[in-house]
């Protein structure tokens, strides 16, 4: 914790997802070391969401650390599923996955609760994973860099159409091949 104050919390934490987003765009890392990577430094940050969402910067990290944490333990759970052994453990792992994806379908509200839905745009994109077709969605906050979220929630989905940011359609992602490489 004391080598990020040096620094700053936001400032450590973006820099990082920078360069994580950086090394997986250029080839370095694959989309699961972008995972495994991304696990370990919010694991390591080791600072908790904040309960109050008062700027960009906290919205942002509780996005990230739910998201982080979401896709670790649903690759956790695919790879039990893959081997065929411990059926519980893959019960448990996508459990945890899909709370986890809650947590970060309600850290996406309040961070666009306090932006107002200002500048926000969101609408369904082109897939190549069947299951996700019709379902995913992405939401663009578009005043900040790499502010692109993605989630396949109802509940969320209704709120986005209430506030007059949902366009009508699809799009190709902003980040298309991350969306669609297998892990």
């Amino acid at each position: 914790m004391a080598q990020y104050k040096r620094k700053g919390i936001f400032e450590t934490f973006f820099q990082n997802r920078s360069s994580l987003i950086i090394q997986y765009t250029n080839g370095d890392i694959t989309k699961k070391e972008f995972l495994e990577h991304n696990f370990d430094f919010v694991q390591g940050m080791n600072i908790k969401p904040f309960s109050k969402i008062d700027s960009f910067e906290k919205g942002m990290y509780n996005y990230q650390y739910y998201n982080v944490l979401a896709k670790y333990y649903t690759m956790l759970a695919k790879d039990i599923r893959r081997s065929g052994k411990h059926n519980k453990y893959y019960t448990y792992y996508k459990n945890m996955g899909n709370e986890y994806y809650h947590q970060k379908d309600r850290a996406t509200l309040q961070l666009l609760r306090f932006l107002e839905f200002q500048n926000v745009e969101a609408y369904f994109i082109q897939v190549q994973s069947k299951f996700l077709q019709d379902k995913l969605y992405e939401i663009v906050l578009l005043d900040y860099k790499e502010a692109i979220f993605h989630s396949k929630s109802y509940w969320l989905l209704e709120v986005l159409k209430e506030e007059g940011v949902f366009l009508e359609g699809k799009k190709k992602s902003l980040i298309d091949e991350y969306i669609n490489e297998k892990y």
